[in-house]
């Protein structure tokens, strides 16, 4: 939520949440990320969790 409308990149997950160095061969955040989308934006027209290729997620506001 700190960085609504944002993108966000998968080291700067893998660093802040999981306090890990990037790993290339990990789903860690395959996982989280449909986890969550999976509970916000289930029966929502908008998604709000956007995957911006190539580059990480961005939340909508």
């Amino acid at each position: 939520m700190r960085h609504a409308g944002q993108v966000v990149t998968r080291t700067m997950l893998l660093e802040a949440v999981w306090d890990y160095h990037f790993d290339p061969q990990t789903n860690v955040i395959d996982v989280h990320i449909s986890r969550l989308r999976q509970k916000i934006d289930h029966d929502f027209a908008r998604p709000l969790l956007h995957t911006v290729r190539g580059a990480g997620y961005r939340l909508s506001e």
